[in-house]
């Protein structure tokens, strides 16, 4: 397994394009819980998805991420923001001042943590009543005929699949990391609508993928492609998620 914070160094301009957002019906809840202009901590920001449907709900911000090239994206898109402030720093070690934030945010990245050591630094930098929301858009291999032959390509394209896939983190785990506090578990039904430039910019973003001449990138663009020529209407296909909220507050015992 490559270091994860560089591992997506070689893939940041489809990253930025092609990765889905998360659904508004998501945010109004977090509105609900914490109103802006509460101040953010977004941790393992990458390239800002996430962090600009916060900033545009009137949310102040620190986009903290470790990856130079993911951060410059960021910071390139919206630095023009009165409330957006880019930090280089880790889950671990996020450079954050002591008691700063309202809410942390880890959209994509908490399966990359230390565990142990990045709720002990979310403790030092939340405010006593602070929040945290983990958040993934869970890829569903059996939502749809077009998901699962997704995946088939994957798996037969991409050796390092099916590594990268037990990297996810199952309740047990998310349940020890809030421990002895509690949280909820929300969940969102999600699509994103592609044409092909944008499904193949989607597959590439992945890290597992075979990029630009590394050994099989030609093999799995042609798969995908003809995955996408089989279900396409009108020139574009749907992929199914399910974004899920895992939404509490830590505690040390």
């Amino acid at each position: 397994m490559r270091d994860p914070i560089e591992r997506f160094s070689d893939r940041v301009d489809n990253y930025a394009k092609f990765r889905p957002g998360y659904p508004d019906v998501m945010l109004r809840l977090l509105r609900n819980i914490v109103a802006p202009p509460a101040m953010v901590a977004d941790i393992g920001s990458g390239t800002g998805i996430l962090t600009r449907q916060l900033l545009d709900r009137g949310y102040e911000l620190f986009a903290v991420e470790p990856n130079d090239r993911m951060r410059a994206e960021a910071e390139r898109t919206l630095s023009n923001h009165p409330y957006f402030r880019g930090v280089r720093g880790t889950a671990e070690a996020t450079t954050l001042p002591d008691r700063s934030v309202d809410l942390i945010a880890c959209a994509q990245a908490f399966h990359w943590f230390d565990r142990i050591r990045a709720k002990l630094e979310f403790c030092r930098i939340l405010k006593g009543t602070g929040s945290v929301a983990i958040v993934w858009n869970e890829w569903l291999d059996e939502a749809s005929e077009l998901n699962r032959k997704y995946d088939e390509v994957l798996r037969r394209w991409a050796p390092e699949y099916p590594n990268v896939s037990r990297r996810r983190v199952g309740l047990e785990d998310i349940r020890t990391f809030f421990a002895p506090g509690e949280f909820h578990l929300y969940t969102f039904p999600n699509e994103q609508s592609l044409d092909r430039e944008g499904f193949l910019g989607r597959l590439l973003s992945s890290s597992y993928v075979p990029n630009v001449g590394q050994p099989g990138h030609r093999e799995i663009l042609d798969a995908a492609g003809e995955v996408f020529d089989e279900y396409e209407v009108e020139g574009k296909v749907t992929l199914t998620y399910e974004t899920r909220l895992y939404l509490g507050r830590v505690k040390v015992a």
